[in-house]
């Protein structure tokens, strides 16, 4: 795949689930089961997306990615896309990003802190998608 995608598209997203099923299995995953809305707010055009995973038993079964109210998640994490797009592009770790206040939580900071590995290892497969942001 030579051509960029747009960041959160329609297109970047099947890659994306294409890439995280293909890359990280149950066992790479710690077999967990837990789902996440990250909010991006100051999208590019003015509005606000959301980016929606959902893993049982360490399987993705959901990724969503769209506008309006996300679906119901274990952890809510917002912030502006520009951080989430340099968490994306592995400019800013996600663990760095929380704790400096750039992005805000909803949902158990221990747990969260716990699935830091496993957010690193999706950001990793994420950021190796040639992407517009």
């Amino acid at each position: 795949m030579a051509e960029k995608l747009a960041y959160l598209s329609e297109e970047w997203r099947v890659e994306a689930e294409k890439r995280l099923k293909e890359v990280l299995p149950p066992e790479k995953m710690n077999h967990i089961t837990s789902s996440m809305s990250n909010i991006y707010k100051n999208c590019p055009g003015g509005k606000e997306k959301y980016f929606y995973f959902n893993y049982v038993k360490g399987k993705l079964v959901d990724l969503e990615i769209g506008e309006g109210k996300p679906p119901a998640a274990e952890f809510t994490i917002t912030g502006n896309y520009d951080i989430f797009a340099k968490v994306t592009k592995q400019e800013m770790g996600s663990q760095r990003a929380l704790m400096t206040g750039k992005v805000k939580l909803r949902g158990n900071l221990v747990k969260a802190l716990k699935l830091a590995a496993v957010s690193d290892r999706i950001q990793k497969v994420l950021s190796s998608i040639p992407a517009v942001y």
